[in-house]
């Protein structure tokens, strides 16, 4: 690492959302918006330039796109129409790092939050169409070794401590309550998280941290993309 690294991001960040948090409404984010701009998301815009190489060198098929909208980075704005919380800004940033094949935040992906509730960093799946969701199901059907390698793999419970992704009560249709490993298959997502403290985004090596964690997660990015037949 050379002399000049200096962090991806400062506490500049967390203090916006943490302001953010206390005037969740549109008349104080107008006022604050050119903070929001040079504290959130021109060092997040930089993060995503940064982390470009290390990510395709973990995979080619993923993309880093700084662009404020249509890119890797997650808006700021909520949609609120199915919410019961109403207010209208989000309190974290975010960015995903998704397959080409894919066209929103459902495909398989790589992930990166900071929040003043801390960092969240991994990849998986969430809540794909149920076409894909299938798939992924299936293949832990039909490859009951692969799926147990995976889950007992050594790296993925030491960094992540396991796979995680909310379930279903019951089997999905067509699986039978018998089937090994069938609490995986009841789940709706597949994906393994890192979660730090706000310190961690502000150490000097953050990116090569969240590449080397990118790295880890690559045994269920790779299980992922061979269940739905697209390259890793």
């Amino acid at each position: 690492m050379s002399a000049h690294s200096k962090p991806a991001f400062d506490n500049s960040l967390f203090t916006f959302f943490e302001e953010l948090k206390r005037n969740n409404e549109r008349e104080w984010f107008q006022a604050n918006k050119s903070r929001y701009e040079s504290q959130v998301v021109n060092p997040l815009l930089d993060f995503i330039v940064e982390i470009a190489t290390p990510l395709e060198k973990i995979s080619p098929f993923y993309d880093a796109i700084p662009k404020k909208t249509g890119g890797s980075m997650f808006r700021i704005y909520k949609d609120v129409r199915f919410s019961k919380d109403k207010t209208p800004y989000k309190e974290h940033a975010a960015c995903h790092f998704r397959h080409r094949a894919g066209k929103d935040a459902h495909a398989p992906g790589f992930y990166v939050h900071l929040g003043t509730d801390g960092i969240v960093l991994g990849g998986g799946i969430w809540q794909p169409p149920s076409d894909i969701l299938f798939k992924i199901r299936d293949r832990i059907r039909q490859k009951p070794n692969e799926w147990e390698s995976l889950i007992k793999n050594r790296t993925i419970k030491k960094v992540f401590g396991g796979i995680d992704g909310d379930q279903l009560i019951r089997p999905p249709k067509g699986f039978d309550k018998e089937l090994a490993f069938i609490e995986d298959i009841k789940r709706k997502s597949f994906f393994v998280m890192r979660k730090e403290s706000t310190e961690f985004a502000l150490e000097a090596d953050f990116t090569k941290e969240v590449a080397k964690t990118f790295k880890a997660s690559s045994p269920l990015m790779t299980f992922i993309c061979k269940s739905i037949g697209v390259g890793f």
